[in-house]
Order: structure tokens, then sequence, then C-alpha cells
């Protein structure tokens, strides 16, 4: 089954699982009147929106290539993310909203112990069904899957906190408690919705993933080879579960096409085993130049015009530029 497939799947998962928690909590709700479960209830309602968005998202991005989408359809996920954070935000919005009026006009709270058990069965289910999320979501390198994920371990945290506050008001009957831990917890929706959108946003942009360049430039120069005389202009775009990896390599000027294409199927090897299978490689081989020898590791080369003095330690501030290195490139 491949990634795309698998998260799909695992989103139909997590759909049918908010539809069942949002049942559960407007129960809860109906049964304490409490505006902190109400709250909690708003927010699942969040949850099965972005549900089926993201199980939509999943849909499109699993699709083939075609003509008119000749990288595939991958980049419909940032979009789904980026809806589902909006969302998030709203939510928390509409909970301080409600929260504040409930301050100025207190509603009478009961049945807190049927409350308080039925949103901690929610709150399990969904840090279960969420960490799976995001544990699957970065094996298959899907944001969508991680942004459902991280939310549904955002609203178990919300829920955790309500149940906090929930004890507390049954404790001492204040019944300012109730809008208190709402307010709180809305905050903590906002942040997470924040995050989420600039995660999306910097997707749909292209921005680059520098934790992802820092662990490919890491391994590249733990496992360069001799032929591999400089590597320059490593770029990294991704689309949904697909990776797109484009660099040009500095290999001896005298290789056959051949045994040019056997350093870059290594390469491409060296890559997919340490990442993940969806990855797409496009390389251009450059000739060394006469200033290449000074940093040139290949000892056997019989046409070499200068004498090697020392390597280029291979960073991300450096590998990413759009020019061949020469000594003294270590920055």
């Amino acid at each position: 089954m491949s990634a795309a497939r698998h998260s799909y799947n695992f989103q139909k998962v997590i759909a049918a699982t908010g539809v069942l928690l949002l049942v559960v909590k407007f129960i809860a709700w109906y049964l304490t009147h409490s505006v902190a479960i109400l709250t909690d209830a708003l927010e699942s309602i969040v949850n099965v929106t972005s549900g089926f968005i993201g199980l939509y998202s999943l849909y499109i991005s699993a699709k083939p290539r075609d003509s008119s989408h000749p990288y595939g359809h991958g980049k419909v996920e940032f979009i789904s993310a980026a809806i589902e954070g909006t969302l998030i935000s709203v939510a928390g919005l509409l909970i301080i909203n409600e929260a504040v009026g409930n301050l100025l006009h207190p509603r009478v709270v009961g049945r807190l112990d049927y409350g308080i058990l039925l949103v901690g069965i929610t709150a399990a289910v969904n840090w279960l069904i969420g960490s799976l999320a995001v544990h699957n979501g970065r094996k298959n390198s899907s944001l969508a899957l991680i942004a459902s994920g991280r939310h549904l371990q955002s609203d178990t945290w919300s829920t955790i906190g309500i149940i906090a506050g929930l004890g507390l008001l049954a404790l001492t009957g204040l019944a300012w408690l109730d809008s208190a831990v709402a307010l709180v917890f809305a905050g903590v929706i906002l942040v997470t919705g924040y995050r989420i959108l600039r995660s999306s946003l910097g997707g749909i942009m292209d921005e680059a993933d520098t934790e992802m360049l820092e662990k490919i430039v890491a391994l590249l120069q733990q496992s360069r080879r001799e032929n591999w005389i400089d590597l320059h202009n490593l770029r990294i775009i991704k689309y949904g579960s697909v990776l797109h990896l484009d660099c040009h390599l500095t290999i001896p000027w005298y290789l056959t096409v051949r045994e040019a294409q056997k350093e870059i199927n290594k390469l491409h090897h060296l890559i997919r085993q340490n990442f993940a299978e969806s990855v797409e490689l496009f390389v251009h081989t450059d000739a060394c130049l006469r200033f290449s020898c000074s940093i040139c590791m290949k000892h056997s080369c019989t046409v070499r015009q200068a004498d090697f003095e020392q390597s280029v330690v291979w960073q991300v501030v450096n590998i990413s530029r759009d020019c061949m290195h020469k000594i003294g490139d270590q920055e």
C-alpha cells in the first residue's frame, strides 16, 4: 500500500471517530449545561469538519500525476492544513466569546460527575488517535495527517484542563471557574491554530524545510564518495508525501555517461534508503574544473592539475549556493 493511500485510510478513522466524540460531548453538555464542556463540543465540530476536509485532501493527493499536475496533487495537503488551522482559530475565538458571555450572565451547572466521565473518555480516545495520526503522518510525510493528529492532541489537553476546572468547580462551587477554564484553553487552541496555519502557508510558499535540509546534508557529508567532488545548489520541495530534491553534483570530467549515471544512482539510493520511498531526485552533473583539484579527495586521479589541499565540509549554508566550491568555502 502506498504512503498516500495509507494516510487516506487512516484519515477515514479520524473522521469517523470525530463524529462519535462530537455526539458524546454534546450529550455531556446537555446533561451539565457547562460552558466549558460546550467549548469542548464546539471544538469537536471543528475536528469533524477538519477530519472530512483532510480526508478529501488526502484523496486528492493520492491521485497520480497528470498533464495538468506534473508534480502530482500533494500541494492540496497544505491547503487542507491551512483551512484546518483557520477553523481551529475561529473555534478559539467563539469559545472566548461564549466564556465572556457566561461570566456576565452565569448559568447553573449540574450533574458534573456524568459530564466529567464522558469528556474524560473522549480525551483518552482523542489522545490515542492523535498520537497514531502524528506517527503515521511523519512516517508517510503527510502534513494533513500530522495536522489532524496535532489537532486531536491539543483537543485532549484542552479536555484535560476542562476536567480539572470542572473538578474545582464541583469542590468549591465557584461558578466563574467554568468560564475561566474555557478562556485559558481557548488561548491554547488559538496557539495551535496559528502553528498549523503557519506550517501550511510555509509549504504553500515552498519555504525551505531547514530541519530536513540539515538531516540530508549531514547524511551526504557522512557518506560522500571520492567521485563526489562537490555538491551545490541543493534544494528540496515537498508535494504532499512526495519529496522532490534537486542538486548539482561535480564529478571527474573524464567519467563516461554510464559511469556518471552510476554515481547519480548511488546518491539516489542513499537518499531513499534514509528518508522515504516517495523521493524524486533530479541531479545535474558538472565536470570538475582546475580549481576543483584543490578540494578533490580522489587519490587515484591521473590527470590532477593541482595538489589536494583540503575538503569543503558540506553544510546547509554552502551546499545551497548556486556555485561550485573552492578553497575557503566553509561558510
